[in-house]
C-alpha cells in the first residue's frame, strides 16, 4: 500500500473522528458555556488524555513499531517470523498491563494532589477543585484502556492496516456526544451543569472500554492471537523500556505543552482553559487528520527502508511526507486564521455560549494557528529518529522548546492572558521543528532538497493570494455568521469554497501542485518502485 493510500485510510478516518468531534465541541460549548463544571471537565479530560497521547500514541507506539517490525520483517538480512513478532508482543503485553494497572491505580489514589499541582487556583472556587477531583477519578481508567488500543493498533500499523486505529477514535466521540445529550436531558430544565459532566465523565471511560473490544476484534482477525502470562522481561522489552523512557519526552513535547498550558491557564479569569481546549480542537482539526495520519504512516515504512539499509528511499519517503505536509497544512493555518471570528461565532455561540466567549475563542484560534505547519511537520521529522531507534535527539530538542515555552509564558500570560499563552505554545513548536531538522540534515538523514524548497515557495505564494482574498470577503459577510441557520451555511459556504479555488488555483498556475503526484493519485493502482511499492515516485 502506498504512501498516498495510506495517508489517505488514516486521514478520511481521522478527518471523520474529528467531525463527530467538532459536533461534540459544538454540543458542549452550548450545552455548559465557558464557566465552573466545563472548567473542571476540561481538566479532568486533559489528565488521561494527555498521558493517553504522551505515552500510549507517543513513546510507546514509536519506541514499539520499529521493534515489532523488525520481529516481524527482519533486519540485515537476518529474517522475521509471525512467531518471534507475536512472542515479542505477548512479553510486551504481559508487562504492560501489569504497568498500567499500578500507574492508573496511583494516579486514582493520590489524584487531589495531581489537581492540586495543576489547578491549585480551582481550591479558590467553591466546589470547583472537589469538582475536578471526582471527575479526574472517573475519567482516568480510559488511560489504562486506550494505551492498550494505541499497543495493538501499532501492532496493526506495522502489518499495514491503518484502518482499525484510525477508526477506534470515532467511538470516544460518538460516546461523548451521546453523554451530553443525556446528561442534558437529565437535567432537564435546572441550570445544574455538575449532571452533565458526570455524564460526561462516565463516556469517556466506557468510549475506552468501546475501543479496546474493538481492536482485540480487529487484531484476532489479522490473525493474530495475543495472550496475558507473568511478565516476563526479555532483552527485548528491556530494550523497549529503554527506549520509551527518551521517547516520552521526545515524542511528547506538544502533550508536555499542553500540561504545562493546562497549568497556566487554571491561573487565568474562570473559563480560559474551556476556551483554550475548545480553539484546540480547532487547530487539531488539521493537525489531526493531516499529522497524525502522516506520521503514523511513514513510521513503519520508514523504519523498513532504514533497517533494509535503502537510506536513499528513506530520505525521499519524508521528502514526499514533508511536501504533503505543506500542501495542505499552509493553507489550514492561513484560512483559520483569518476567519476565526465567523467559525467560532457560527458554530459556537448559542445557549450558554456568549458572543464575548466567542470573540475570545477566536483570538486565541489565531495565536494557535501560527504553529500548525510546525505541529505537523514535527510529525514527519521526529519518525527520521525513531525509525533509526534514537529516541535520544528528539529529546533534546524538546528540551529546549520546553523551557523556551515556560520562559515566555512567564512573560506573556501575566501582559496577555491567554491569547499570549497560546502564542507561545505556537513558538515553542516552531523552536521544536527548526532544531529537528537542523540535527537531521547535520547527520545526513534528511536535507532540504531545491525542488522541494520551490515547491514549498510556489505553495506560499498561492497561501498569500488566499489569504489576501479571504480577509477582503469576511467583512462583507460579518452580519451572517450570526445570523439563523441558512445564513452561517451560505457565508461559510462561501468563505470555504472562495478559498479553495482561489488557493488550488494559483497553486496549479505557480507549479505548487505536482501533476506527477496528482496523475498518480488519480489512477487505482500505486505506482511502484525498484525499491518497494509502498512508496509512490513523486519525484
Amino acid at each position: 500500500m502506498s504512501l498516498i493510500r495510506n495517508v489517505g485510510t488514516i486521514g478520511g478516518l481521522t478527518a471523520v473522528s474529528r467531525v463527530f468531534g467538532f459536533a461534540r465541541d459544538i454540543l458542549l460549548a452550548r450545552a455548559l458555556g465557558a464557566g465552573l463544571a466545563a472548567d473542571a471537565f476540561q481538566l479532568a479530560f486533559t489528565l488521561p488524555n494527555t498521558f493517553r497521547r504522551l505515552f500510549a500514541e507517543g513513546a510507546f507506539s514509536v519506541a514499539f513499531v520499529p521493534l515489532y517490525s523488525r520481529a516481524l520483517h527482519g533486519r540485515d538480512g537476518e529474517p522475521g517470523s509471525e512467531e518471534a513478532a507475536t512472542a515479542f508482543a505477548n512479553d510486551v503485553l504481559s508487562v504492560f498491563v501489569w504497568v498500567l494497572l499500578a500507574f492508573t491505580g496511583v494516579c486514582m489514589l493520590f489524584m487531589p494532589g495531581i489537581v492540586w499541582l495543576l489547578a491549585r487556583e480551582y481550591a479558590s472556587v467553591p466546589g470547583k477543585f472537589e469538582l475536578s477531583v471526582f471527575l479526574a477519578r472517573v475519567t482516568f481508567p480510559y488511560l489504562g484502556l486506550i494505551s492498550l488500543v494505541a499497543m495493538l493498533s501499532g501492532l496493526l500499523n506495522a502489518r499495514s492496516r491503518f484502518g482499525p486505529g484510525a477508526a477506534a477514535p470515532i467511538l470516544l466521540n460518538i460516546f461523548l456526544i451521546s453523554g451530553i445529550i443525556i446528561g442534558d436531558r437529565l437535567r432537564g430544565d435546572s441550570s445544574n451543569d455538575v449532571v452533565v459532566v458526570n455524564a460526561l465523565a462516565i463516556a469517556v471511560a466506557l468510549s475506552g472500554a468501546a475501543q479496546l473490544a474493538y481492536l482485540a476484534w480487529a487484531t484476532r482477525r489479522a490473525g493474530v492471537r495475543l495472550k496475558v502470562t507473568l511478565p516476563r522481561f526479555t532483552p527485548e522489552v528491556k530494550r523497549l523500556g529503554m527506549l520509551i523512557l527518551p521517547a516520552t519526552f521526545g515524542a511528547g513535547i506538544y502533550q508536555i505543552s499542553q500540561l504545562v498550558d493546562t497549568f497556566f491557564a487554571t491561573s487565568l479569569p474562570q473559563g480560559s482553559l474551556t476556551l483554550l481546549k475548545l480553539a484546540d480542537r480547532l487547530n487539531q482539526m488539521p493537525l489531526g487528520i493531516v499529522g497524525i495520519a502522516l506520521g503514523t504512516a511513514i513510521l513503519p515504512m520508514l523504519s523498513r527502508h532504514i533497517h533494509t539499509g535503502d537510506n536513499a528511499e528513506a530520505q525521499r519517503l519524508q521528502g514526499n511526507a514533508f511536501e504533503i505536509a505543506t500542501l495542505l497544512t499552509l493553507p489550514a493555518a492561513a484560512a483559520l486564521a483569518v476567519c476565526a471570528p465567523a467559525f467560532c461565532t457560527a458554530f459556537f455561540v448559542g445557549g450558554k455560549f456568549t458572543p464575548a466567549d466567542g470573540a475570545l475563542m477566536a483570538s486565541i484560534v489565531v495565536a494557535l494557528v501560527a504553529g500548525l505547519p510546525a505541529y505537523v511537520i514535527v510529525k514527519v521529522l521526529n519518525p527520521g529518529f525513531f525509525a533509526r531507534e534514537d529516541t535520544r535527539t528528539p529529546v533534546w530538542t524538546a528540551l529546549a522548546s520546553l523551557i523556551f515555552n515556560i520562559a515566555l509564558n512567564l512573560y506573556v500570560v501575566g501582559r496577555y492572558g491567554i491569547v499570549g499563552l497560546a502564542g507561545a505554545t505556537a513558538a515553542s513548536a516552531s523552536l521544536n521543528c527548526v532544531l529537528l531538522y537542523i540535527m537531521l540534515h547535520r547527520r545526513g538523514w534528511f536535507r532540504f532538497t531545491a525542488k522541494l524548497f520551490s515547491r514549498v515557495a510556489r505553495q506560499l505564494i498561492a497561501t498569500g493570494a488566499m489569504t489576501a482574498v479571504l480577509w477582503y470577503l469576511m467583512p462583507l459577510m460579518a452580519d451572517r455568521y450570526a445570523g439563523n441557520l441558512f445564513e452561517k451555511v451560505w457565508s461559510l459556504a462561501v468563505l470555504v469554497g472562495v478559498g479553495g479555488a482561489v488557493f488550488f488555483g494559483v497553486a496549479f498556475a505557480v507549479g505548487a501542485l505536482d501533476k506527477d503526484l496528482l496523475g498518480q493519485l488519480r489512477r487505482r493502482k500505486p505506482v511502484r518502485t525498484k525499491a518497494d511499492d509502498e512508496i509512490l515516485e513523486v519525484e
